[in-house]
């Protein structure tokens, strides 16, 4: 929808430059948040946010031009994305609107990609994750539950060989290392193949792989553990892996670790995924996706927008809650998810499948524990987390700021376990076997 005039291409181009570039859009102290009027103007109250963005969609969705151009304003002069927890969720939001509305989604994406890799270096990333993890159980949640998984189902067995699909840099490997070491029987040998996707799959993985091989091959030979690695990178898609490219042998036994990933599938190629991963025979599958439905509603703009804000602001305030006002570390992550909102609300399904093999896995179609759950029936069964993983769990929360906690997956399902943030499950985690 180009609904922009000429006389408006120099502001087009303004909200462009700013958005795109991630600039601070107005530094004032943004007073105006407390003017109110039947025009949509932000009221007194501080969560002026929610309704704002979501009139804006509506308005979008509507093809209304004049209450577009209006509230793209309103929205530009109050958020910033160095101001408090709503201006910054309003900061992201406005460019993503602004795509949506000006048919800009593919282009800014490709730019914010390209920002983003060109930014990309093992150290920085590195250091990233372990900060995140240090402050926040959002990735630490799952991968405890996990860990614990693999290790109980792998019990006894002498060859070991876990196949792993995440993006963080095998910080989750070197506590599964050190519990094989003090195993009571033999130490098993661990072949760990590690599947590079997005952008740390695509530009630096040489680097990368160099940089993590040293590290985990270190470690591996101080805790006494026969320790072989293996790197993939460069796919489209995951349906390009087999079993042959994956280097699993007969008398391996093998658990696949997908943290985070299967969001970045296509959704009408998931099936053919986990059929994949159920063709390796492995002893246990262990899957850990953030808790948001980006995926059942991508064809109404307005619900889908409704549940991506709702998802990004819960996500924020953990941020908020984690880090200092001033951490350029919590700075970075609120970056990050600038892309992935784009991506998800002003990017079609139909530049998501484009030929651009670089981008092809980034759909970021997130779904809930329970269609995860649908999905992953049609290979295998679910296997409940035993009463020492749930321990170890709980212990791990207790090392982070209250307010986080560990709940139970509701019927009817009952599949897996979730992380809460204040109540609300944020991160689902779950165990299957064949």
């Amino acid at each position: 929808m180009n609904f922009l005039s000429s006389k408006d291409h120099h502001r087009r181009r303004h909200h462009q430059d700013l958005n795109i570039n991630g600039d601070d859009m107005h530094s004032n102290n943004h007073t105006s948040t407390s003017r109110s009027s039947d025009s949509g103007e932000p009221s007194h109250d501080s969560k002026w946010v929610p309704k704002l963005l979501t009139d804006c969609a509506k308005a979008i969705s509507e093809g209304d031009s004049p209450k577009i151009h209006h509230l793209l304003w309103m929205l530009n002069e109050l958020a910033s994305p160095y101001g408090d927890c709503e201006q910054k969720l309003a900061s992201y939001f406005l460019q993503a609107l602004f795509c949506k509305a000006t048919d800009s989604g593919p282009r800014c994406y490709q730019t914010l990609s390209s920002i983003a890799d060109k930014s990309h270096s093992f150290d920085s990333s590195r250091k990233l994750i372990l900060k995140f993890q240090e402050v926040s159980p959002w990735t630490t949640f799952g991968h405890v539950a996990s860990n614990g998984a693999i290790l109980e189902a792998l019990d006894g067995e002498t060859k070991l060989h876990i196949i792993d699909i995440s993006n963080t840099l095998c910080t989750q490997w070197p506590t599964l290392l050190e519990a094989l070491a003090t195993r009571n029987d033999e130490t098993p040998h661990l072949k760990l193949t590690v599947v590079l996707t997005g952008a740390i799959g695509s530009v630096g993985a040489g680097s990368v792989m160099k940089e993590v091989r040293q590290r985990m091959e270190k470690f591996a030979r101080l805790m006494g553990v026969p320790f072989e690695l293996k790197m993939i990178s460069g796919l489209n898609h995951l349906g390009e892996l087999t079993k042959e490219g994956l280097g699993v042998q007969k008398e391996e036994a093998v658990a696949v670790n997908c943290v985070g990933a299967l969001r970045r599938v296509r959704v009408e190629e998931r099936g053919g995924v986990i059929e994949m991963f159920s063709s390796l025979n492995p002893r246990v599958v262990t899957v850990v996706e953030e808790e948001a439905d980006f995926s059942s509603n991508r064809n109404e703009f307005v619900k889908g927008f409704e549940e991506c804000l709702r998802f990004f602001s819960l996500y924020f305030e953990t941020l908020e809650e984690s880090f200092g006002a001033t951490s350029n570390e919590r700075l970075m992550l609120e970056r990050e998810c600038s892309r992935s909102i784009v991506r998800v609300l002003a990017c079609g399904d139909e530049e998501e499948s484009g030929g651009d093999d670089h981008h092809h896995e980034e759909c970021e179609r997130r779904e809930r524990g329970r269609q995860w759950s649908e999905r992953m029936r049609h290979e295998f069964r679910a296997v409940p987390f035993s009463d020492d993983v749930l321990d170890d769990v709980k212990a791990l929360l207790k090392r982070y700021r209250p307010g986080w906690s560990l709940a139970a997956a509701p019927p009817p399902s009952e599949d897996g376990i979730y992380l809460n943030w204040k109540d609300e499950p944020v991160v689902w985690a779950s165990a299957w076997k064949p």
